[in-house]
Order: structure tokens, then sequence, then C-alpha cells
């Protein structure tokens, strides 16, 4: 008997963490939603059946589930998901609470899978998700040296205030969820700022980059901007690489590779766009080319749907990896 329980789930990433368990036909005996004080008591309509929305609480998280899905913010995650540990659960986090700690296995299935030291798998940052898969087709072909990010990530990425930020701003109502309006905007400004000048944002996917292609060495660095775009981002990386290459090698093997999807046509106005990534499992690559003032270095244009392969879809993925190391599925 598999009990499955999701936290966070009358959040935008716990209703498509939903949406996605559905779709991939997770199986499952019992189901049981979580949520703040706030939204508890809420009635969710999942697979014919309706389910009220619990309190998370310690006392409910002490009980026995096999799996959990957390997606209800760090404080929240560093506070229960341990007893969700403790009482027996593996769980799948969201947030960054979990993702740089060193007997925590950060994955993306793509790329890696958890050896399960301790029973708390992290998701990464939904931009690093989306990057490091093309990356690690690279670096299976040619090896990385060196990786600069330059991202440009959708409001829906800040959650539903994001979102009020980008439409209310069309009217000119002050932000709540931004510093400054994101509307007609452009923010160079992701999660707080480090001493060293960073962004939290930017120091994440640096961090993660390194550990998930377990390559401590490899030189990341990273330029985070949020745009007035309502889903899925969009990340241009330039990656220098060990063995030489060529645009039309790269495109090949990008080509043949089921982990990405090469758009790459640029005679006929044809590359990845964040509108057409939108609802999309997929994540797409191009705009390939050289960059001639660097030595075997080349320029990729990635985009992804943030919510999905971002955030649920990756969740859900791990998810069926661990089943399938189990023996579930």
């Amino acid at each position: 008997m598999t009990k499955l329980a999701i936290a966070g789930a009358t959040g935008l990433v716990g209703r498509k963490m939903l949406e996605t368990v559905d779709r991939k036909n997770i199986s499952f005996d019992e189901l049981v939603l979580f949520s703040s004080a706030r939204s508890a008591g809420e009635e969710i309509e999942f697979q014919g059946k309706t389910y009220t929305v619990k309190e998370l609480t310690e006392e409910a998280a002490s009980e026995h589930y096999d799996y959990v899905l957390m997606s209800a913010g760090g404080s929240t995650s560093a506070h229960f998901s341990p007893i969700f540990e403790q009482a027996g659960a593996i769980v799948i986090d969201n947030s960054s609470q979990w993702r740089m700690v060193d007997d925590i296995d950060l994955i993306v299935p793509e790329v890696n899978e958890p050896v399960l030291k301790r029973k708390i798998i992290a998701n990464p940052n939904c931009s690093t998700i989306q990057s490091v898969v093309p990356l690690k087709v690279l670096q299976e072909a040619f090896g990385l040296e060196r990786v600069a990010y330059t991202t440009y990530q959708a409001v829906s990425g800040s959650g539903v205030k994001g979102r009020q930020d980008l439409s209310e701003g069309a009217n000119g109502k002050a932000p709540e969820a931004y510093p400054h309006p994101i509307y007609n905007n452009v923010l160079p400004h992701i999660d707080s700022f480090l001493e060293n000048g960073y962004t939290k944002e930017e120091q994440k996917m640096i961090d993660e980059t390194r550990k998930i292609l377990k390559d401590e060495d490899l030189k990341v660095t990273a330029t985070c901007v949020r745009v007035p775009v309502q889903d899925s981002h969009s990340v241009h990386m330039s990656v220098t690489l060990e063995s030489e290459s060529s645009v039309q090698a790269i495109q090949q093997l990008f080509d043949n590779d089921g982990r990405v999807v090469l758009i790459d046509n640029p005679e006929q106005n044809e590359y990845p766009l964040a509108i057409n990534a939108t609802g999309k499992d997929e994540i797409f690559v191009g705009r390939i080319r050289r960059d001639d003032s660097l030595d075997n270095t080349f320029h990729v244009w990635c985009t992804s749907d943030n919510l999905l392969k971002g955030a649920a879809l990756n969740a859900v993925q791990v998810l069926e990896q661990v089943m399938s190391l189990k023996g579930v599925r």
C-alpha cells in the first residue's frame, strides 16, 4: 500500500504537482493533501474524488507516508521534512532548504540519481534544472570548462504575487512581490543580495550546477533577471568545452539526444520561445553559435516551463525514479 502526501497542495507548484501525478499515472493507494492553516479546509477535486486539504502539523507529519512531495517553502520544509523523514517517508522537496546539504541528494533525473543517504531529496532551482540537462549532454560528449549563465525568468517563479504584480502593474498598481514594477520593466535582481554582489538566486545556480554535474572545479558564473513574462524561463549559456567541437556537432548531438529538443533554424525565425514552452514538459535548446572571442566556446539558448520541468514535473520524475529504484513501479 503506497501512501502519498503533497504539502503545499493549494499553491501554484502544488497544483501542478497534482496535475502531473495524474498525467504520469503515478500509482498510490492513499493521497493526503496538506497546506498552511490559512488554506486548510479547502476542497480539491482530483481523479473523481473530493479531497479536503489538511493543515500541516507536527502530529500529521509524524504519521507514516511512503512519499511526500513538499512545496511549502524553505522554513516549512526545514521544520517538517525531517519529521516526515523520521516517520519513514521519502521527501522530495521543492524549496532551497536542503539543496547544498552534503548528504542530501540534489536530483535532475536526466542527469543523476539519488543514493539516499538521507530520505530527503532536493529539487534544484528552476533555472538550474533546465540548464544542467543540456549541459550534461555536452559534458558527456566534450567535457566542460566554464559556464556563464544569464537568465530571463518569468514572474510565476515568484508565485501568485509575481503574476499579480505583472497583470496589475498594467493598471499602475504598486508591486507587492518585487521592489520595483515588473510591468514594462526588467529587474536584474532575484532573491536577496550577498556580500560578493551576487544574488542568492545566482549563487544557487553556481553551486547547484557544480553539485549536480559532480564537478567542484567547474567555472560557473550567473546573472539572474526577472522579465515581464508570465510563465517559462529562458536561459542563455556561454559554454567553454574541454574538447574541440563545432556548431554542427553540437546541433547534431542535441538533435539525437532525447533529453532535449533542438529548435535551431534562424533563417526561418525558428528558435526556442517561452510562449511555446509553456505547458510542455520538454527542455528546448537553440541559437547554437560559436563565440569568436573565446576559444572553444559556444552560446546555447534554452527555454522550459518553470512550473513543470523547473518544479512540479522534476519532482514527480524524481518520485518515479525513486519508486523504480525501490521496485514500486
